[in-house]
């Protein structure tokens, strides 16, 4: 946690009504297929659009990027809309501090083994960095998952813990003085 930051942020978020995730789980049970759809629809008509423009994008590269950008832009906002979606184990579990823990605990354990796996030659390296959503955390905190995260050697990274928490694997930052050339 850095000092600048007020600690309260820091903690477990508040619970919320019953009636109000529950009314939240039949509207997304309602929406998630109609999210789903127009989520298909508009990856397809980039897709169609696309083979459309293909022959303006192999003379003109910033078309190509900016083409890109677009359609990233446009999913993105389309997957946002679902930010409010309340799925079955947050409605079953939410004031239950031992099942947050039990998955804060899974989580950061699974980035460990993740990014403690040995580079391997012509294979991707293994991740030096990843962000825990505020759905694992809310029930212990943003802090819970900072003493997990730096229990496994993790390190805090620039945060707004009322989406994420960001982390950096410590050892990836070492120098191998082994095999120095």
């Amino acid at each position: 946690m850095l000092t600048y930051e007020d600690p309260t942020a820091w903690g477990p978020e508040p619970v919320r009504p019953r009636w109000q995730l529950t009314l939240r789980f039949i509207a997304t049970v309602v929406c998630f297929p109609v999210l789903c759809v127009v989520g298909l629809a508009t990856f397809v008509f980039f897709i169609a659009l696309a083979f459309l423009t293909e022959v303006i994008a192999m003379f003109s590269s910033s078309y190509e990027r900016g083409f890109g950008e677009v359609m990233d832009s446009a999913l993105e906002r389309v997957i946002r809309l679902g930010s409010w979606f309340v799925t079955w184990p947050q409605l079953r579990h939410e004031g239950d501090t031992e099942y947050y823990r039990a998955k804060v605990d899974k989580v950061v354990a699974d980035w460990t083994a993740r990014a403690s796996v040995l580079p391997e030659p012509n294979k991707p390296k293994p991740p030096v960095e990843c962000e825990i959503a505020l759905s694992v955390y809310r029930g212990v905190g943003a802090r819970y998952v900072a003493e997990v995260a730096l229990a496994q050697g993790w390190e805090l990274r620039p945060t707004d813990v009322r989406k994420e928490v960001r982390l950096w694997w410590a050892a990836a930052s070492r120098v191998d003085r082994v095999n120095t050339a």
